[in-house]
This record gives C-alpha cells, sequence and structure tokens, in this order.
C-alpha cells in the first residue's frame, strides 16, 4: 500500500517547521493513528502493528505473533513448526494483513488522533524547554489578567505571574515587558503551566549574576539573600580570592552594577554585606548602614544582642523594623537590638525573661512522673527460687 509520499513528506515537513517536533515522532504518531484506525475498524483482538517505510513512504499493517514451541492462544502465538525453520521460540512472526481499502479508512478515522498525538508532542516540546529553563531569568509581554493573576507570552507558551508572586505597587500594563524569575514549570491537562516571579530571591541573584562578571565565574559567591520585595534586599557576598573585594565587585565602578539590578527591579534598594564566618562580625555587617557598638551572641536559643550607640537605633531598627528583620533572616539569629544608655537594662530583662522560661520548661518537665518499675509475679519468683536450689542441689549432680 503506498500513500502520497510527496504530500506526506510536505505535510510532516510543514508540522516539523511550525511545532518544533523531529520528523521520526510525527511518523511515530502517524504510525500509532493508523493502528487506532484498524483496530476501531477491524477489531481491537489482534495484536496488529503498522510500519511506515521511512524511504518510500509505504505502510503496511501486520498480525505480530510470538513464535514458541507449543501454542496456547492462537490469536498471540504461532507454533515454529508453522513459522517455519529461520525462527527461534521467542521471534516475532509478523504477517500482512493489510485491507484493501485501509487507506480510505484510515484517512477518515486517523485525522484526530494524530493531531491529538501532535498536541501531546507539541507540549511535551514546551514542557522540556521551559523546565532547562527553571530557577532561570524569562523576559514576556503582558497578555492579560484574570482574578488578579498576569499572564505573560512567552514564545510559544504563556506563563502566569500569580498575585503572591507579584510585587506590591509594580503596575504593568498590557502589553508590557516583563522580566521574571521561573518558579515551576507543570504539566497540566492542558499542558505545561510556567509560573514566574517576580517577588523571588532567586530574581535577584540572576540578576547578580547577569551583571556582576565575578559572580558569574564564581570568584565571588553569594552566600544568602534576605528580600522584602519591592522595598529593600539584603546580599551576602565572599570572595574566593583575597585579592577581589566582593562588595565593590558587586557594585562596580560608581556603582553601575547595583543600579542596573535595581533598576530592573523598579527602583528597588539593594544592600550589598560582606559576609563572615564570625557571627558577630556578620551580624554587624547585615545591619549597615548602622554602626554597631557589640554583639553579645546567646548561641543556646540563637538570639544576639547587638548594642547600638543611641542616635543609631532608630537607624538600626529601620522603618517598621525593616532593617533588622532583613538582618535576621539573613544571618538566621534571632537579633534584640538596644542603645548604649539601655543596655545593661535589656540585658538583665533578657537574661530574667531567659531564666523564667527555663523554669517554666522544668516544671513542666517536673510534673511528668518517674516510670513505675513493672511488678514482678511472687509466684514466678518463687518457682524460679525453687529451680535454683534443684539446681544447686549436690544429691541431683551426677
Amino acid at each position: 500500500m503506498m500513500m502520497n509520499l510527496t504530500e506526506l513528506q510536505n505535510a510532516l515537513r510543514e508540522l516539523q517547521g511550525e511545532r518544533l517536533i523531529s520528523f521520526e515522532m510525527l511518523l511515530e504518531a502517524l504510525e500509532a493513528a493508523l493502528i487506532s484506525a484498524y483496530r476501531r475498524n477491524y477489531g481491537a483482538e489482534a495484536n496488529a502493528i503498522v510500519v511506515i517505510d521511512r524511504e518510500t513512504g509505504e505502510y503496511r499493517v501486520y498480525h505480530r505473533r510470538t513464535v514458541v514451541d507449543e501454542v496456547s492462544d492462537p490469536k498471540t502465538e504461532i507454533a515454529k513448526k508453522e513459522a517455519g525453520a529461520r525462527y527461534e521460540p521467542g521471534d516475532f512472526y509478523d504477517e500482512e494483513v493489510t485491507p484493501k481499502n485501509f487507506g480510505r479508512i484510515a484517512a477518515q478515522t486517523a485525522k484526530q488522533v494524530i493531531v491529538q498525538r501532535i498536541r501531546e508532542a507539541e507540549r511535551d516540546t514546551v514542557y522540556n524547554s521551559f523546565n532547562e529553563k527553571l530557577h532561570d531569568l524569562v523576559v514576556g509581554t503582558v497578555q492579560r489578567y484574570e482574578h488578579r493573576n498576569m499572564f505573560v507570552e512567552i514564545g510559544k507558551a504563556e506563563a502566569i505571574l500569580p498575585l503572591s508572586e507579584q510585587v506590591p505597587r509594580e503596575n504593568f500594563r498590557i502589553n508590557d515587558r516583563v522580566l521574571a524569575y521561573v518558579l515551576d514549570v507543570r504539566k497540566t491537562s492542558r499542558g505545561p503551566q510556567v509560573v514566574i516571579s517576580r517577588a523571588n530571591e532567586g530574581l535577584v541573584q540572576r540578576l547578580l549574576e547577569r551583571e556582576v562578571p565575578e559572580i558569574a565565574n564564581n570568584t565571588v559567591e553569594i552566600m544568602g539573600i534576605a528580600r522584602e520585595a519591592g522595598n529593600r534586599t539584603k546580599v551576602a557576598v565572599h570572595s574566593n580570592r583575597p585579592e577581589i573585594d566582593p562588595v565593590g565587585a558587586c557594585l562596580g565602578p560608581k556603582s553601575t552594577r547595583i543600579a542596573g539590578v535595581s533598576d530592573e527591579l523598579r527602583g528597588e534598594k539593594i544592600d550589598v554585606i560582606r559576609w563572615s564566618p564570625n557571627v558577630a562580625d556578620f551580624i554587624k555587617n547585615a545591619l549597615a548602614p548602622a554602626k554597631v557598638t557589640d554583639v553579645e551572641l546567646y548561641v543556646d536559643d540563637d538570639t544576639a544582642l547587638v548594642i547600638v550607640p543611641d542616635y543609631q537605633l532608630s537607624l538600626a531598627i529601620g522603618r517598621e523594623g525593616q532593617n533588622v528583620r532583613l538582618a535576621s533572616r539573613l544571618s538566621g539569629w534571632r537579633i534584640n537590638i538596644t542603645s548604649e544608655s539601655e543596655a545593661d537594662e535589656t540585658r538583665a530583662q533578657y537574661l530574667h525573661d531567659r531564666q523564667e522560661r527555663g523554669a517554666e520548661d522544668g516544671e513542666q518537665g517536673g510534673d511528668s512522673e518517674e516510670p513505675e518499675e513493672p511488678e514482678i509475679d511472687p509466684e514466678l519468683l518463687r518457682k524460679l527460687e525453687e529451680f535454683r536450689r534443684e539446681m544447686l542441689d549436690p544429691d541431683r549432680v551426677g
């Protein structure tokens, strides 16, 4: 049986160009469609396969059976004697069963299956292409809003920027350009769903990697990011080469590099902090631009008492507590800030509160009763004692 090879190849090549699906994948989809058409019209009980010749375009339908010594199911098995000497048990025996009018039936019934397979292949192609961009930057165009979620066209896919991943006070209009961070790529019944974010810390990290060559080549490492999207971000950096200043590298000449990041974030302030393995020093750096007099660490509950000059107290705390909040998240320590004039009182209060918490925990622990020793059956003890005496009785020895 022959298909019009030129028309077939032209149609599949056109689909290949439009859908970015391999020619071989399209032929496999066509074979699957022809099998479906055959089973629909000639019965599903036969173990049918369809093979399309990649060179000539000729297609044939075969009834495939397995060669066995003794046949138990004639529909799926054939005896070695009947198959012929060149077949061994376990081989496939293919018998052509191509119907004469199969071409017309296949053309009528296979179209829908082919389209479906092509859609599935296209979805897989889109999914794989965006899965490679997971946790990376993408640029798209705002298409519409639905229930305050933004939908963005990114190449051949549509991404969603959920309300939870949007930055407060950022307003995008239809057809505006959007640069975002790929947060997730999911497979759904309607195709791949790309979830992007403007609020995630990963956006700041990727922007810094793009703007700062020393980060891109791992000379400078980002050790941590604490962000309140739309307002302020603190980034801790460390240099793997002592001659490279990590903070200076991120700022760039006349702060042009960090300004580029801030511009992409629509003016969000970026504080670049020098990371230190010494926790007290790191906390001091994290509270910049405030100056810190001393840091007292209480390791047992990960709390740091930070003492600052009186005139630096409001700066250290920040507007609505933002500076200390970000420093705490960046360092991983609970930070309690006090001024020099109130340091003694604050320290005493903290120690008193901690002692009370310890006493409460002790009382709660004291309420638990000591486990009682299990009672031993007196009768069991008596029998064990009798057994011991019998074993030790000298009259029983020998």
